[in-house]
């Protein structure tokens, strides 16, 4: 399909009436809305805004609404700290029911695991579970979040 001076002015007349490109593709036809999209970028054709963005006056009345209070997010289970202190557990030493916690950087000398006795079925202590283990938020928190 080539663009020929009467289908350019089509194009031109049709994009400042406010059609869709999908729209002036069909109105063409056999041209597909990105090649009207890309004729119309190279004509220099005004630019629309996007459907998908919200309108610049609906964006002010949204930031005008009152924000609403941010809850503060408590700890899941605020556990007490280890009863024990932690002896120093290598990798070569941790059984499996050993809290599997690591404690410091892997790379330095004195980097260990946690080595108390972990939960049945968990790889860590009460403690260090309550760290590691979080609450799912409700799924109307989540839709939010994005």
């Amino acid at each position: 399909m080539s663009w020929t001076d009467d289908r350019v002015e089509l194009l031109k007349k049709l994009w400042k009436k406010g059609h869709s490109a999908s729209q002036i593709a069909e109105e063409l036809g056999g041209v597909t809305r990105n090649a009207v999209i890309g004729k119309a970028h190279r004509l220099g054709l005004s630019s629309r805004p996007s459907p998908v963005k919200k309108p610049a006056e609906a964006k002010k009345k949204a930031k005008a609404a009152p924000a609403k209070p941010k809850k503060k997010k408590k700890p899941a289970a605020a556990a007490p700290a280890p009863e024990a202190e932690p002896e120093v557990v290598t990798i070569l030493s941790l059984t499996e029911r050993m809290c599997k916690w690591p404690i410091g950087h892997p790379g330095d000398d004195d980097f260990h695991f946690c080595g108390l006795k972990s939960m049945t079925g968990q790889p860590y202590c009460t403690y260090h579970a309550a760290m590691a283990y979080q609450a799912p938020q409700p799924r109307k928190d989540r839709r939010r979040n994005r």
